[in-house]
């Protein structure tokens, strides 16, 4: 398997098990049961669920009141993004686009 469609595989797994863990958690909500830690919910996202955690929010409306949530996981967002861009750009970029 080459390496990129090992990443892309491997980045859809944590987006799903990301969705589920929001989830799951919505569903221990409802019940009153043991819920999952927000600590846990971002550390997945961190992790690079981010889509999956966003996904999942919109789809059982999890986590949408809750100000300091989004706010946190907005700041992960933002981040890998910034990351990600940085990669394109160092991966992509002509030679002569660069200043020095």
């Amino acid at each position: 398997m080459r390496p990129a469609t090992a990443l892309a595989l491997a980045a859809l797994a944590l987006n799903l098990a990301t969705a589920a863990l929001y989830a799951w958690d919505k569903r221990a909500a409802r019940l009153q049961r043991w819920r999952v830690s927000e600590r846990t919910l971002l550390g997945a996202a961190l992790l690079g669920g981010w889509p999956g955690a966003w996904a999942s929010m919109s789809l059982v409306r999890h986590k949408t009141q809750k100000r300091s949530f989004r706010l946190r996981l907005a700041a992960i967002t933002g981040v890998w993004l910034l990351a990600l861009g940085a990669f394109a750009w160092l991966r992509f970029a002509p030679a002569d686009a660069w200043p020095y």
